[in-house]
This record gives C-alpha cells, structure tokens and sequence, in this order.
C-alpha cells in the first residue's frame, strides 16, 4: 500500500503531499538507538525530506537536508532520492531532555535556534543547488515551511509529526506538504487558511487510520483533490565498500598512511549499521591510487 501521495486542486491551484512515514522512522530509530526527542527530531526531518525529494523531477536528483542550532542533538541529516526513499543520522541520538511547555517532546531543544537550515539538491548539475535560511523555531516544520518561503518563494504549509511510545518505537509519524501554485489569488490562500483551523495533528490522525490520500483531503477540506500519483517510500542507505573505497581515498595520502599502520581499519555508515573493514594490505592498495 503507498505510503507517500501527491495531489492536486482540481481548479490548478494547490498542490498537497502527505507520507506516512511510521516504517521509516521506526528504522532510523533503530539504526541510531535514539532517545524519545531524537527520534522525533530526526524523524521530522526523514519525513520532510521524502516528500520534497518526490518533488524532484530527474531518477537521479536528490536532497539533502541539514539542521544544527547549536542545540545537544547537534546535527541532524536527511538524504532522500527522486522516489521518496531517504536515509538520516543525528549526530548525538542519545540526548534526553524534559517536555517542553506545551507538554510535548522539545525537539527545538534538542536542535537549537543559532543556526541554519541547509537544503541542498543534487540536480545532476556540476554544482549542487543550495539553499540556506536561519532556524526559526527548530522544531524542524516551521523551519521548512520558512525555507520555501524566503529561498523559494513558495507559499507553503508543512506540518510533521512523530509519536513514540513509552519502548521508544515509532507509534506513528508522518507529515504534509500544501503549497500554493501561481495561479492562486488571495480567495484561494483565505480557502487554504480556513481549511487547515482545528486540523488535528498528523499523528493524530495516523493513529485514528486515515491514510495519506485521505489526510491531503481532510487539510483541504474546501477543495475537490484529485491524487496525481502514489508511491511506497523506505528507509534506504545507498552505502557500499566501493563508496567507502572512494571516501578513503579522497580523504589524503597523510590519512591514509596513518590508517596503514592498524592491522584493520574499520569504518562504520552514519546512516546504517554496515561495517566496512580493510586490511593495512588493502590501505596501502588504496594510497596507491590517491598517489596516481
């Protein structure tokens, strides 16, 4: 069943995304063995990642979404490709912080507020195209709602939710994405706004069964939305040794004559658990290369 839809207003002028990101984030968890705050911090941004990856037009595109405010969690990565499938890590999964005051789990805390949020899209072009805009709030939606509408200029609402339960697995996460095309007027913004008031929040509508199709036509509930196209997203590292071969290499001939002097070198994915181990033997093949 898909988990990620994208829609449109029959009149042209909106287009929604919703995800069920639940597999997802639950994956990431258990990659990074996270605390309840990072789970959802991280869980945001893997969530919010898919749907803009899904908004890439070329197989090969991908976004990179980067948020650090200084906070304890540090940084907090998501990568997604041109199908919704992304991958994440934080940088300290293990931090714990209280509730905040809304009695909700503090991912601005967590993140921090004295930074930036970088969204950087690998259009096959021979530099990436990078967009960058101060956090707002760090709780990872408004950050990228702010995004769209100083780096863009697309009017655009994003909501993104993660719960968890008391065994720190994923009861429930995903999000969505509405954004005004051009030819909407001031009628249709004021139709958007209306719409959205009371709106329960997205976990909250995942655990009560609604799917992704049907979460596009309760945000928009003034709108006929008509689904453009379905997909099933997952948690995907692209990890490989031949990856890690090109990462050793491009790193110098003075990292790796250091690395040569170990018996083995491992060298452990940020975005799942694959070990990659080389021989003193097989590092030195590989100075050979940086050397030529």
């Amino acid at each position: 069943m898909a988990n990620l839809v994208r829609c449109i207003t029959d009149d042209g002028c909106v287009v929604a995304l919703a995800i069920d990101s639940t597999d997802i984030v639950e994956t990431a968890r258990q990659y990074n063995q996270s605390s309840k705050v990072c789970t959802a911090a991280l869980g945001r941004l893997l969530t919010a990642s898919s749907m803009m990856g899904k908004m890439l037009k070329g197989e090969d595109d991908s976004v990179t979404l980067r948020i650090n405010g200084k906070g304890p969690a540090g940084s907090v990565i998501a990568v997604s490709d041109s199908a919704g499938n992304c991958r994440g890590y934080i940088m300290d999964p293990h931090v714990e912080l209280p509730l905040n005051a809304k009695g909700k789990l503090d991912v601005g805390g967590a993140v921090g507020t004295d930074g930036f949020l970088s969204v950087i899209k690998d259009l096959g072009y021979k530099e990436p195209m990078v967009g960058q805009v101060p956090i707002v709030s760090g709780e990872i939606a408004e950050d990228i709602t702010s995004y769209y509408a100083v780096s863009e200029q697309i009017p655009t609402v994003c909501a993104l939710g993660v719960l968890v339960n008391p065994d720190l697995s994923v009861a429930a996460a995903g999000g969505f994405l509405i954004q005004l095309l051009p030819t909407a007027d001031d009628s249709i913004i004021d139709r958007v706004e209306n719409g959205l008031k009371g709106l329960p929040a997205v976990t909250t509508m995942l655990a009560d069964g609604l799917t992704p199709m049907e979460i596009c036509k309760k945000a928009l509930p003034d709108f006929q939305v008509e689904l453009l196209d379905e997909h099933v997203c997952a948690y995907r590292c692209n990890c490989s040794r031949e990856r890690v071969e090109r990462a050793l290499i491009s790193a110098g001939t003075d990292a790796l004559e250091e690395m040569a002097q170990d018996a083995v070198t491992e060298v452990k994915c940020n975005f799942c658990p694959s070990v990659y181990r080389f021989t003193s033997e097989e590092i030195r093949s590989l100075l050979q290369s940086a050397r030529q």
